[in-house]
């Protein structure tokens, strides 16, 4: 009886897990999430992954955000963006308009003129198509010693981390 609570309760947190925006938090155990991986000294690469239900601008605000942590991680004030994308991961799946009816799949029926038909279901074949979209930002940043210059594509590391600085972060 305890084993069956057990799985109740994992399968319970799995959904719940699915249900929500993916957090601001390190992509270890999941593949959700942001990491980064060191180039050269001073440049990163910077990615940030999000579920179905997270929003492009979520994805490219965490990402910005880690990268202005990096930044101030490694002793820098400021970061310049060489590069960056968001991908877009759209799928679209059928599902049963009525799906607690597992023989619509098996179901045949006669017809007096044309004889046997199947598998198809008049009352229940109705399907319905859904889409979902994943975003995954990169970006390839590069530290920036000394006065802050100003371009458009470089981002002072501590204005970014406190505008940015309200994100859902997950309940260990």
């Amino acid at each position: 009886m305890l084993i069956r609570a057990a799985i109740a309760g994992a399968l319970l947190a799995g959904l719940a897990a699915c249900a929500t925006p993916t957090p601001y938090q390190p992509a270890i155990d999941t593949p959700y999430g942001f990491a980064e991986q060191r180039i050269e000294p001073d440049r990163y690469r910077v990615t940030f992954s999000g579920n179905t239900i997270t929003d492009r601008e979520t994805v490219e605000n965490y990402l910005l955000l880690r990268a202005a942590e990096l930044t101030l991680q490694q002793g820098h004030e400021y970061f310049r963006v060489v590069t960056r994308d968001t991908d877009a991961e759209t799928r679209q799946y059928a599902t049963s308009a009525y799906p607690g009816y597992g023989f619509n799949a098996h179901y045949r029926y006669y017809h007096p003129h044309y004889g046997w038909y199947g598998p198809y279901s008049p009352f229940f074949n109705d399907v319905e198509v859904r889409e979902s979209t994943r975003y995954q930002a990169i970006a390839e940043i590069k530290f920036g010693p000394g006065p802050y210059p100003d371009a458009a594509n470089v981002f002072n590391a501590r204005e970014v981390a406190r505008n940015l600085s309200q994100v859902q972060r997950p309940a260990y």
